[in-house]
């Protein structure tokens, strides 16, 4: 497999990367200062520590982030000017964006903060070169290592006292999340064996759109427009699939098609979703306790709340335990639309996990969702794509609920085919939507429609996506003809 080149620019360092797949190599370049450099960043860095004072309230506050990187920066660039003056422009802001990554930054792991086709980060030792998982090749060995344990521990101990946390040889493990969505976890050793280690889970600063989604394979236009449907008459959704299938991808994508006039909650352990700006939207992240063991905020103390906050949608991370699971269904069925992921491979794993133990769903509370979507992952090719829709269907008095395969992935014809016609979901757009069958496909025609002319005119971006959504809540008809027109990209403001 060819090589892959590609370039970005982080705070104003120049980064080259190129990923060898065969070699399962992932190699960046930057401009090396040279040694004298070297002890004058450290200094200018030590300057910039005592000089900047950051109030502790500016920590938790996801708006300061950035004023505190501008504060920085404007400082950086004035020292830079006093201690080396006559550098060309160039010159002052590759050392500017080595000062920014030294102080607001995570040093040597900051570069790879900036790519945005990484999800993950990993250091495993001082051994070992640094891991990183591309979105597109997976686990890459880089060519950037940590020279000692001392170097791991202090830039976890630097995270730490980012976040008002601290790891240390009696508390050797700590979890924690930065304002940015970003999740760093860090264990000493002898806690992990091989030396010290830091992972970062990147929060998507792109995550994917159903315009990608579509275009590169993982769902069909048809399969897509039934979700948008189900999303648009609020029924329940539940987004399944194995580890790093892409469950929580495809929610993220069909989360951006909530109607913007609707209050949208999200609930998660580690910030994954990322929805358009045109959307009424509070997410809410659990949090771990302090060292003291306070402080501590949980799925289920969140999901509570999120009750009282008067939401016409409920977005939950991930079903793991059996209270939260109550608490989720029994607000589906007291009338909130509710949107989910859950480990499981097919949608009748789904059903078993959540009405067996330890979830153990009562029957009455699982007839409340009405579709499952289920992603997989090929281990052979590392492609993800949507393997099967489903409707689950109400049980009888001698049977639990059961489940009419809509779409599912056929091995021999490699593609996403439709299985068999809607039964409850024809009978929900009818009792609440008052649409008829044929209605009901017309409907999801022009949806069709607009999803193709999206790929087509290449509105990718969840803003974008949000803004057509927007418009076409607001005025379908303007949508669908502009659609018709190939001129949908005037209407995304893309």
């Amino acid at each position: 497999m060819k090589s892959v080149k590609y370039s970005f620019d982080a705070d104003g360092v120049p980064v080259e990367v190129e990923v060898k797949p065969g070699e399962r190599l992932y190699s960046v370049k930057v401009p090396e200062p040279g040694e004298a450099t070297r002890a004058l960043l450290d200094a200018l860095k030590d300057r910039l520590a005592s000089e900047i004072q950051v109030d502790p309230s500016e920590i938790v506050d996801p708006r300061s982030a950035e004023r505190i990187r501008s504060r920085f920066r404007e400082k950086a660039e004035e020292l830079v000017s006093e201690y080396v003056p006559g550098l060309d422009e160039d010159e002052k802001r590759i050392l500017v964006g080595f000062l920014i990554h030294g102080t607001v930054g995570l040093g040597k792991l900051e570069i790879f903060l900036k790519d945005d086709y990484l999800e993950e980060i990993a250091v495993n030792s001082s051994a070992e070169n640094v891991y990183v998982f591309h979105r597109e090749f997976g686990w890459l060995r880089t060519n950037v290592k940590f020279e000692s344990e001392s170097e791991i521990y202090n830039c976890a101990s630097f995270i730490g006292r980012r976040v008002g946390r601290r790891i240390t040889v009696l508390n050797p493990i700590m979890d924690a999340q930065f304002v940015t969505g970003d999740r760093v976890n860090a264990t000493l050793f002898p806690i992990s064996t091989k030396g010290n280690t830091i992972t970062v889970r990147k929060f998507a600063r792109k995550p994917w759109t159903v315009t990608e989604f579509v275009e590169n394979g993982t769902l069909t236009p048809e399969a897509a427009s039934f979700l948008w449907q189900a999303i648009q008459y609020e029924m329940n959704l539940v987004f399944s699939g194995g580890t790093a299938t892409g469950k929580t991808s495809l929610l993220n994508v069909f989360a951006a098609f909530i109607p913007p006039f609707h209050r949208v909650v999200s609930i998660e352990d580690t910030r994954e979703i990322n929805l358009p700006g045109t959307l009424h939207w509070v997410p809410l992240t659990t949090r771990e306790p302090n060292p003291e063991g306070k402080g501590g905020v949980t799925m289920m103390e969140l999901m509570t709340n999120s009750l009282r906050m008067r939401p016409d949608r409920i977005i939950v991370g991930e079903i793991r335990r059996p209270e939260e699971a109550e608490v989720l269904f029994e607000a589906m069925h007291t009338g909130h639309s509710v949107y989910s992921t859950v480990h499981a491979d097919t949608a009748s794993q789904v059903l078993r996990r959540l009405s067996n133990p330890p979830i153990s769903i009562p029957e009455i509370l699982l007839e409340s969702l009405h579709l499952i979507a289920v992603m997989h992952r090929d281990r052979r090719t590392n492609t993800r794509r949507l393997f099967e829709v489903a409707e689950v269907l109400p049980g009888s008095e001698r049977s639990g609920p059961g489940l009419n395969t809509l779409f599912r992935w056929s091995a021999s014809r490699k593609a996403l085919v439709p299985s068999s016609g809607p039964v409850r979901f024809r009978d929900e757009l009818s009792l609440h939507a008052g649409m008829d069958e044929k209605e009901a496909e017309k409907d999801r025609a022009e949806k069709i429609l607009i999803l193709k002319a999206m790929v087509k005119e290449g509105i990718k971006t969840v803003e974008a996506v949000g803004r057509i959504m927007a418009e076409y809540y607001a005025s379908p008809e303007a949508v669908i003809s502009a659609a018709r027109k190939k001129k949908l990209k005037v209407l995304a403001r893309d």
